[in-house]
């Protein structure tokens, strides 16, 4: 009886998640502004409900009683998973979690207005409310984990890793790339003076753009009867596995950052809707974390579109959707140093992947500073700056829309987040050499625009197991070893200066 309240219980999750899912994507697309209290009053209500039905004290005995009864080979997977949510959840009060749901509404609807405007004065006292949030989750995630208050965080998004793990991959990556990203520019210079940067023939109505990216949506496998696509100020994949609500953000001048953030987005949403459907209230049945979802969006983004093969099969569709003058007298070379530009900027979403993993060990260290109070909020514009200039040799103390307020995740009180973002990169390069060992005619599949065989690879090894395993032991299921890095290194030597 114990398995079957707790199925019932899970119902009722699955259903407050369903609802929170849309109105929070609906927040970011369709919401008209004055409708920002009351949303924010709304999910911070469905919020607290969720947290206190989810951690209710009784359901320690469920779950007891569910472990010692015969449970199937699913429904271990099932209970542990679940076990080890409610532990998390049990962390926080309900009172705690509306207050601090609500903070992080007013201030990302804050963020959203005074962005644009880089005014972080009138922004700031809101973000050190964030803050102080984070840290107080931190120190009570901590007290009743046994983790470090950073590591409490980090657990939430990519369960199982620590700084610990992440230290030493990141201090790797960034000892290679502070001396490669020089490296990289200076071949690309010489690759440019022999094939200077063709001009994009401009202007891109935003509607084409959209037409072309959902046509290569649907081919790369994206399900329109279980998902759409809108228009935000920050891409996103959200809402749920059966009605996923994906984002990007358009330019007329060119359309690449578009599609770019599209296809990104497509990866996500892959996932979202190759998870199992069956009892899918289920927590096994969701995705294991974003250190794996990243994982995914970066495959497709990284691994495949960002490739020759990618492009020999768009861009008769391009021609189509936005005009053969786009393309007219091109070779598959001119699109490839458009695509694969390396360029030191200061936008994290639209970096190029060499210096991409740089944005996100920045935001990485600076969390940890925050959240070990080592820094205060006023501090942030001047240490961001001080790690951009080392790391990519820019200056953001003018420009706070595109230096620390660029981001939505710290207005949305999301610390730990930041290091799936690199972690899945290197996921995404192990998983695709795996898969072209298994699968030696994949590229050329891509270059026919046939998905059918990658994506049942995907299916198999990472979207039907759903969350019954740990990252580390999907990819070694997946690829035979642990995450190694040696992948992502030589892919971007393979791909940027070979």
């Amino acid at each position: 009886m114990s398995y079957k309240n707790l199925d019932h219980l899970n119902q009722t999750l699955h259903a407050l998640s369903h609802a929170m899912a849309i109105l929070g994507a609906d927040e970011a697309t369709n919401m008209p502004t004055g409708g920002g209290a009351e949303r924010a009053n709304s999910l911070s209500a469905l919020t607290a409900m969720h947290h206190e039905k989810a951690s209710a004290p009784h359901i320690a005995d469920w779950i007891e009683k569910a472990e010692n009864s015969k449970l199937d080979t699913d429904q271990k997977h099932a209970l542990a998973e679940f076990k080890r949510l409610y532990e998390q959840r049990t962390c926080l009060p309900a009172e705690f979690v509306g207050a601090k749901t609500k903070s992080a509404m007013k201030c990302e609807q804050l963020w959203r207005e005074l962005r644009p405007k880089g005014d972080w004065k009138s922004f700031a006292p809101a973000l050190g409310e964030v803050i102080s949030f984070a840290r107080e989750e931190a120190q009570m995630r901590s007290h009743n984990t046994g983790l470090k208050p950073y590591d409490a965080m980090i657990d939430q998004y990519d369960p199982g890793n620590k700084m610990a793990d992440i230290d030493p991959v990141f201090a790797e990556l960034k000892v290679f790339l502070k001396s490669f990203v020089p490296e990289a520019l200076e071949i690309q210079k010489q690759r440019l003076a022999d094939r200077p940067l063709k001009p994009l023939n401009a202007p891109f109505p935003v509607e084409k753009q959209r037409s072309l990216g959902q046509s290569i949506m649907k081919q790369m496998g994206f399900d329109f009867n279980n998902g759409r696509l809108d228009t935000s100020h920050h891409p996103f994949c959200g809402g749920v596995p059966t009605d996923v609500r994906m984002t990007t953000r358009y330019q007329t001048d060119t359309f690449l950052p578009g599609l770019m953030g599209i296809l990104h987005e497509t990866g996500h949403a892959q996932y979202e809707q190759g998870l199992p459907r069956d009892n899918a209230h289920w927590p096994h049945n969701q995705a294991r974390g974003m250190g794996m979802h990243e994982s995914q969006s970066l495959f497709v983004e990284m691994q495949i579109v960002r490739s020759p093969m990618f492009w020999k099969w768009v861009i008769p569709l391009i021609s189509e959707h936005l005009g053969s003058h786009v393309f007219e007298n091109w070779e598959i070379e001119d699109v490839l140093v458009h695509v694969n530009l390396i360029e030191r900027g200061f936008i994290r979403v639209d970096a190029d992947e060499v210096t991409y993993p740089l944005h996100v060990i920045l935001r990485y260290e600076l969390e940890q500073d925050l959240i070990g109070q080592k820094i205060e909020v006023h501090h942030i514009p001047e240490a961001w700056n001080a790690k951009m200039e080392e790391y990519l040799g820019l200056s953001t103390l003018d420009n706070m829309s595109d230096g620390p307020m660029q981001d939505v995740h710290w207005p949305a009180g999301l610390f730990g987040y930041f290091p799936s973002y690199t972690l899945g990169a290197l996921m995404a390069a192990q998983q695709w050499a795996s898969l072209v060992k298994q699968i030696p005619t994949a590229p050329s599949q891509i270059e026919q625009g046939n998905f059918n065989e990658i994506n049942a690879w995907r299916a198999k090894n990472v979207w039907q197991k759903g969350s019954r395993f740990s990252t580390t032991q999907m990819m070694e299921q997946a690829t035979g070893e642990p995450l190694n890095p040696a992948y992502f290194i030589a892919h971007l030597q393979q791909r940027y200066a070979k």
